[in-house]
């Protein structure tokens, strides 16, 4: 019988000497982030490997970076950090669906929606794997 050895997702919290927790936490954020990513890249999209295993990271990080510094268990700061991500995500995916025509620079064509989404995604697993969700994670991807 196998038994897998995954934390217990009890708590949001982690403490800044757990460094097996981190190294789990980022590395499930790598690892989501990088499927997504090896997917869109063998289909040929601009949004490949490294830009959704960076949002994925930067994800995980941004909610990790309130959770070590607070030093009450607020969910507080991460809120403000998960809304953060949200917006700048907001902005990458505005850039991957908005391009400048190269016939008519004045023109704008519409394209890189799924790819706009897939790194909307790729941004909310990686909060998911910074806050230890890592069940969410693997069903989500």
């Amino acid at each position: 019988m196998v038994v897998l050895a995954l934390p217990p997702t009890n708590s949001v919290f982690i403490n800044s000497n757990d460094w097996l927790g981190l190294t789990y936490r980022l590395t499930l954020a790598l690892l989501v982030g990088g499927v997504i990513g090896w997917e869109r890249q063998g289909a040929g999209k601009a949004a490949g490997l490294r830009t959704h295993t960076l949002v994925s990271l930067g994800s995980a990080l941004f909610v990790l970076i309130p959770l070590l510094a607070s030093s009450s268990s607020s969910i507080d700061s991460v809120s403000r950090a998960i809304q953060g991500v949200a917006t700048g995500v907001g902005f990458l995916g505005a850039g991957e669906i908005l391009h400048k025509s190269g016939r008519e620079p004045h023109k704008l064509s519409i394209k890189g929606l799924t790819s706009a989404a897939t790194i909307w995604l790729t941004a909310a697993l990686g909060i998911a794997a910074g806050c230890g969700f890592w069940q969410l994670c693997l069903l989500s991807t």
